[in-house]
């Protein structure tokens, strides 16, 4: 097994992971925009909630995709 192989098994169980227990990957995101949007006073508050937004509709899709 190569590298390669390797990092695409570890990406693979990620997404599987991140799949089951999207709930809590999604809290996650919200807690991170929340600091982020915290740590700019609220500067560039649309596009953080913009990129939450995007990054918990991927990770909504990788829990259809199971």
């Amino acid at each position: 097994m190569g590298f390669m192989d390797s990092v695409k098994g570890m990406v693979s169980k990620g997404k599987d992971l991140a799949g089951d227990h999207a709930d809590k990957v999604q809290d996650g995101i919200d807690k991170a925009a929340d600091v982020a949007d915290d740590k700019t006073g609220g500067k560039y508050s649309d596009q953080i909630d913009s990129g939450a937004e995007k990054a918990k509709d991927f990770v909504e899709g990788l829990d259809d995709d199971n």
